[in-house]
C-alpha cells in the first residue's frame, strides 16, 4: 500500500523534463532578445568615440553657430527653433568619451575629453553672454526659466538618454536616429545658452542653477557611457610598464567613485525633492477645500518644509485651519512641515504684496473674463428683448382702421393684406411687417409703382415703424 501511494505522487521524469525545456526555451529568447554582445564593433565604436571627442574647425564653427540659434529660440521662447539647435549641437562627443575613457583606463583620451568639454563650455557661455549682451530682448521666457534648477526627470532622461547613446553606437552601423534623438531629450545646449543669460543680465541665480542642470545631465550622460562600456566588457588599455596600467586603473576606479558617489547622493536628494512637492500639490488639490474660498496660489520650500496656502473668497474659520495643519501632519515624511494659511481676514496690503505680480495678473484676467461674460449675456438678452418688442408692436397694428384710411387716401387700392414676414442673414433674424397690395387693373405700371411708394411711407409714419415692406401683388 505504501509503494503504490508512493508511486502516485512522484513525478514523471517526461513532465519534468518538458518543464526545463520550457524554461530553457524562455531563457534562449530573452538572451536573444536582449544581448547586445554579439552585435557590438568594439573597434568601429572606440575609433567613433575619439573622433567626436576633437573640436576645431568645423566643429567649433558648428558649435557656435548652434549657440547663436539656441539663443535665439530662448529669446523667442520657440520650442521648435531650440530643438533645431540642439540636433546640430557636437556638445555629446566629448562628455561620451569622458564616461568611455574611464571605462577602458585610457588616461590620454580622458585628458583630451576633459579639455575639449571645457573649451566647448566656455566657447558657448560666450558665444550666448555676447548674444544676450547686445539682443534687445531680455525678457524672461518659459524656455529660459524652465532651464535654471535640474529636477528628477532630467537626472532620469539623462542617465536613459546616456544608455542609448552609447548603446546606438556601439552597435554596427550606428543608429543615427537614436543619436539625434538623445540630443534633443538630455537637452545639453540651452542650459548654457541661460549660463550666457544669466551673466548678460547680471541674474547670477540663472547663471548657476543652469550650470549646475547642465552639470547633472553631463556627468550621468558620462555616468551611463562608464556602465554601459563595463557591461559589455570594452578592452582595457595596455601599457608597457604594467605598473603604470595598474596606477592608471585605480586612478580610473577612483573617478568612477567620486563621480557616482555624489551621483547617487543627488538623485536621492532630487528624488525627495520631487516627491514633497508632489504630495504638496496633491494635498492642496484633494484636502484644501472650504465653500465660498478658493486657493489662487501656494508655494512650498523643501528645504525650510514651509507650504504657504493663499485663500480669497470667504474667510476660513480658525477651526478648520486648524484641522488642515494637523491632517498635512499626518502625510508620510510631513511630520516636521508647517502649513501656513493667508487669507483675506489678514492684512490685504500684506496678503497683496505677498502675492505675485503673475498671480494677481491672473486674478484680473480672471475677473476680466467674468465681466465680459456677463455684458455678453447682457447683449444678448437686451437683443432678444428688443426682437420680442418688434414682435409685439408688430402685432398690434390696428389693420381695420389702417386699411380703412388708406382706401380713403388711396383710391386704387382694390384689396389689401398684412403679415409678418421672419427674415434671416443667417448671422440674426428679423420681424418685418408687410402690407401686399393688389392696385385697379386701370392704372399704369408707373402709377402703380408712385403709389406704392407713396404708401409705404405714409404707413411708416402711421404706424411709426422705421422698417416695413409694400408689396404689389399685380
Amino acid at each position: 500500500m505504501e509503494n503504490n501511494s508512493g508511486s502516485s505522487a512522484a513525478i514523471p521524469s517526461g513532465e519534468g523534463n518538458k518543464g526545463k525545456t520550457v524554461l530553457r526555451s524562455i531563457k534562449e529568447f530573452l538572451r536573444e532578445l536582449l544581448d547586445i554582445h554579439e552585435d557590438t564593433d568594439r573597434e568601429t565604436t572606440l575609433e567613433t568615440v575619439k573622433r567626436d571627442i576633437s573640436f576645431k574647425g568645423h566643429n567649433a564653427w558648428i558649435l557656435v553657430f548652434s549657440i547663436f540659434v539656441a539663443s535665439i529660440g530662448l529669446n523667442v521662447s520657440s520650442t521648435a527653433v531650440v530643438i533645431g539647435a540642439m540636433l546640430i549641437s557636437p556638445l555629446m562627443g566629448p562628455i561620451v568619451g569622458i564616461g568611455f575613457s574611464v571605462a577602458i583606463n585610457d588616461i590620454d583620451t580622458l585628458k583630451r575629453s576633459l579639455v575639449n568639454l571645457g573649451v566647448m563650455v566656455v566657447l558657448s557661455v560666450l558665444t550666448a553672454y555676447l548674444y544676450f549682451l547686445i539682443s534687445p530682448i531680455k525678457e524672461e521666457t518659459p524656455e529660459l526659466v524652465a532651464r535654471t534648477y535640474p529636477t528628477i526627470l532630467d537626472v532620469l532622461v539623462a542617465i536613459f538618454g546616456g544608455m542609448a547613446l552609447i548603446v546606438a553606437k556601439t552597435k554596427r552601423g550606428a543608429i543615427a536616429s537614436v543619436i539625434m534623438g538623445v540630443a534633443i531629450a538630455t537637452a545639453l545646449m540651452p542650459p548654457l545658452c541661460t549660463v550666457g543669460y544669466g551673466l548678460a543680465t547680471a541674474q547670477w541665480q540663472y547663471a548657476g542653477g543652469a550650470l549646475y542642470l547642465f552639470s547633472i545631465n553631463s556627468v550621468f550622460i558620462a555616468l551611463s557611457t562608464f556602465l554601459v562600456a563595463k557591461l559589455l566588457r570594452f578592452p582595457l588599455v595596455k601599457y608597457a610598464n604594467s605598473k603604470h596600467r595598474r596606477n592608471t586603473a585605480r586612478l580610473a576606479s577612483l573617478i568612477a567613485v567620486l563621480v557616482m558617489i555624489p551621483s547617487i547622493v543627488l538623485f536621492v536628494n532630487l528624488l525627495r525633492e520631487q516627491v514633497f512637492v508632489s504630495k504638496t500639490k496633491e494635498f492642496v488639490n484633494q484636502v484644501i477645500d472650504y465653500p465660498g474660498a478658493e486657493v489662487v496660489k501656494f508655494d512650498q520650500n523643501y528645504k525650510t518644509k514651509i507650504i504657504e496656502i493663499y485663500l480669497i473668497g470667504r474667510t476660513v474659520p480658525r477651526e478648520q485651519i486648524d484641522q488642515w495643519v494637523q491632517q498635512i501632519k499626518e502625510v508620510p515624511n510631513f511630520e516636521d512641515v508647517v502649513l501656513e494659511v493667508h487669507q483675506g481676514s489678514d492684512q490685504s496690503s500684506e496678503l497683496a504684496s505677498r502675492l505675485s505680480t503673475e498671480v494677481r495678473a491672473g486674478i484680473l484676467e480672471d475677473l476680466y473674463v467674468r465681466n465680459q461674460q456677463l455684458v455678453e449675456d447682457k447683449d444678448a438678452r437686451i437683443q432678444l428683448l428688443e426682437q420680442e418688442l418688434l414682435k409685439y408692436r408688430s402685432a398690434g397694428i390696428p389693420f381695420a382702421t389702417v386699411s380703412k384710411e388708406a382706401k380713403i387716401n388711396y383710391s386704387g387700392i382694390e384689396e389689401m393684406s398684412y403679415a409678418n414676414n421672419i427674415v434671416t442673414n443667417f448671422s440674426k433674424i428679423d420681424t418685418i411687417p408687410t402690407f401686399n397690395v393688389r392696385w385697379s387693373s386701370d392704372l399704369s405700371a408707373a402709377e402703380k409703382r408712385a403709389g406704392r411708394n407713396k404708401l409705404e411711407q405714409w404707413l411708416q409714419v402711421r404706424l411709426a415703424l422705421d422698417t416695413l415692406t409694400v408689396r404689389t401683388l399685380n
